[in-house]
């Protein structure tokens, strides 16, 4: 393997990396957690749900402030950080369900941050939920540059955490224990496990691991354990009562007793999963060449007895999922490795999903084979002079009737409904973050200038096209 870029960029750091072996790959860990908002942390405000390690991780590392997901949905959000292409180029714009099990499949031959990371000699794994394909499909995790994969190929199965099954690579994982409601079996456990396995299985090699986990995703339920029983009185609830709970091929919720215990304590299960991985990297000494990410897919969402208001899960924005003000696309986003990147480092570099692959590419020091949207945000993460910016960044989204945003400096327009009567909102977000007042009418210049770019930041989809 060639020496990768990374040992370059770090020459002049001195002894802030020994410990790493010279030639040696940088590990890196991606985790991508499902439906968390920009405020349900404590690193970023959140005042009722512990989340000690990955505040921890912002602690130690870099907490960037203005980071977007790809689109306010699941599929086409992951599909913009598995292909680098923002939602105007990506094939998945939006949420399309298949039947019985599974999502509209990329094309066989998409490249893939996967795929990248193979051909810069890395074993590569995902852990969690896919919802970019269907199984037997051109488009699963193995047939999209994953040596391995455990988990939920569906989006929709994914509504619950006790699943009748999960997928081991193509192989349907039956799981008895969960059949008739057992719920004994909690698919956050399992997956969590498999991740650790395969860093430990992979610990003599470089490795690229994918940790997809589906917290804190309606539906709002885990086992009645410790981290339950934290939050289990501390709440004014209301339940919430599902009349036909989840169905095998079509999702739903089941009902949620207590459901603000619940979302408070699946974040703390999932910072917990986090501390694990942190003590392992540890552990196995791999502590000082592995690079650690976490984010959310998008904003948080209101469904299954989810509070977003009361957590205030939005932090100081305004937004939930599926909108396209900021609280529905700007995420947490944390990176941690001890000696390398800074450690307590707040960046307002405007940062998207699809600047993942030029950034792997950078790091690994392996030639992009695809056009990429995106820019690598790695001079950032090592403190050093001369992070390029974005001219801008663009969303589209294909529910409700469709909607587009773009962002450029402070400024941001968005479009909205597209299949309808549309209309246009312009905000500056230094002075109005939470996009109250609409300036549309103040500065037509500055309007007309964003629909431009918008209007030429596009190509058309075959398949998705606003609802029309």
């Amino acid at each position: 393997m060639k020496k990768s870029f990374w040992l370059t960029a770090l020459i002049g750091l001195g002894s802030q990396v020994i410990g790493a072996e010279e030639n040696a790959p940088m590990n890196v860990i991606f985790i991508l957690c499902d439906d968390m908002g920009y405020g349900d942390l404590g690193c970023y405000g959140q005042p009722y749900i512990q989340t000690p390690h990955l505040d921890r991780m912002a602690r130690e590392g870099m907490q960037f402030m203005q980071h977007y997901a790809g689109c306010p949905v699941s599929a086409p959000s992951r599909c913009s950080i598995m292909t680098g292409l923002h939602t105007g180029h990506a094939q998945i714009r939006g949420n399309k369900e298949i039947r019985p099990e599974g999502q509209e499949p990329m094309g066989k031959d998409t490249y893939t941050i996967a795929r990248l990371m193979q051909n810069a000699g890395y074993r590569t794994g995902l852990f969690g939920k896919w919802g970019l394909g269907m199984p037997g499909s051109e488009s699963t995790p193995n047939k999209m540059g994953f040596d391995e994969f455990f988990g939920y190929n569906c989006q929709r199965q994914a509504h619950t955490y006790y699943p009748d099954h999960l997928w081991e690579n193509e192989q349907r994982v039956e799981i008895p224990e969960n059949r008739d409601k057992g719920h004994q079996a909690y698919s956050q456990d399992l997956i969590h496990e498999r991740a650790m396995r395969f860093i430990r299985a992979h610990q003599a090699e470089p490795f690229f691991a994918m940790l997809t986990y589906t917290i804190p995703h309606a539906e709002l339920n885990l086992p009645h354990d410790e981290l339950y029983r934290m939050y289990e009185d501390r709440f004014e609830e209301k339940a919430y009562i599902s009349e036909q709970g989840y169905q095998e091929g079509i999702g739903g919720y089941d009902t949620s007793l207590k459901p603000k215990a619940s979302f408070a304590a699946m974040i703390t299960r999932l910072d917990r999963y986090v501390g694990e991985i942190m003590e392992e990297l540890k552990r196995l000494g791999l502590d000082k060449n592995t690079m650690l990410f976490f984010t959310s897919d998008n904003g948080p969402h209101r469904e299954g007895g989810a509070d977003p208001d009361f957590f205030k899960s939005y932090g100081p924005l305004r937004g939930i999922k599926r909108e396209m003000y900021e609280g529905g696309i700007r995420v947490p986003f944390l990176a941690w490795l001890p000696g390398v990147i800074p450690s307590g480092v707040k960046s307002w570099h405007q940062a998207a999903f699809w600047d993942l692959m030029p950034t792997l590419a950078d790091l690994t020091g392996v030639k992009l084979g695809t056009y990429t949207d995106g820019i690598s945000y790695l001079p950032t993460l090592l403190g050093k002079e001369g992070q390029q910016e974005h001219a801008f960044l663009y969303w589209e989204f294909h529910e409700e009737k469709g909607r587009q945003a773009i962002r450029m400096g402070d400024w941001k327009l968005i479009r909205q409904p597209i299949n309808g009567d549309t209309r246009v909102e312009l905000y500056n977000l230094r002075e109005d973050p939470h996009e109250d007042r609409n300036l549309a009418a103040v500065y037509p210049a500055k309007v007309t200038e964003l629909v431009t770019i918008m209007d030429h930041a596009r190509t058309e989809s075959p398949i998705f096209n606003f609802g029309r």
